[in-house]
C-alpha cells in the first residue's frame, strides 16, 4: 500500500522532513506548517513559537549566524527541495503562527511538479478546517 504523509503546523513541517528524507513516500498533505523559512519567520512576527528564537538571540546577540545555520538543517525550505512527490498544501493567509510567506517559501521549493497550494484567505493557524478536509481527501483519492 503506498504511504502518504500528513502532518499540520509542527505535524506539517515534519511531515515536509519525512516526505524529503522517506523512500517509500508517495504523497503528502501539509497544512499550514511550522518549522519553514526561519530568517524571514523571525523578522516578520512576534508571536510564538518564532517567537522564542527572537528572544533567544536578543540575549545571545553573537549566535545569530551559528543560530540560523543551525535551524538550516531543519528549514521545511531546504528540506522541500529534496521531495519530488505529490504534494497538497495549505496556507491561511492570517495566520501570524506560521506567516504565509514562510509557508510559500517551502511550496516553491518543493521539487516536484505535481503540487497544489488552497489558501484561506480569513482563516489563522487553524488553516482550512472541514473544507479543507474534504479537498485532502478528494486528492488522496485521486492517487490511491
Amino acid at each position: 500500500l503506498p504511504v502518504f504523509v500528513t502532518g499540520v503546523s509542527q505535524g506539517g513541517g515534519i511531515g515536509i522532513a519525512a516526505t524529503a528524507l522517506g523512500d517509500d513516500v508517495a504523497g503528502a498533505l501539509i497544512d499550514v506548517p511550522f518549522l519553514c523559512d526561519f530568517p524571514r519567520a523571525t523578522s516578520i512576527t512576534d508571536a510564538d513559537p518564532y517567537a522564542e528564537i527572537v528572544r533567544y538571540l536578543a540575549a545571545f546577540r553573537d549566535r545569530v549566524d551559528d543560530t540560523f545555520r543551525t535551524l538550516s538543517y531543519v528549514d521545511g525550505v531546504n528540506l522541500a527541495s529534496r521531495a519530488s512527490v505529490p504534494a497538497l498544501f495549505s496556507v491561511a493567509l492570517m495566520d501570524a503562527v506560521c506567516p504565509p510567506s514562510t509557508v510559500f517559501g517551502a511550496f516553491n521549493a518543493w521539487a516536484g511538479e505535481d503540487k497544489e497550494i488552497v489558501h484561506y484567505a480569513y482563516s489563522g493557524h487553524e488553516g482550512g478546517g472541514p473544507e479543507h478536509r474534504r479537498r485532502q481527501l478528494d486528492w488522496l483519492a485521486d492517487r490511491v
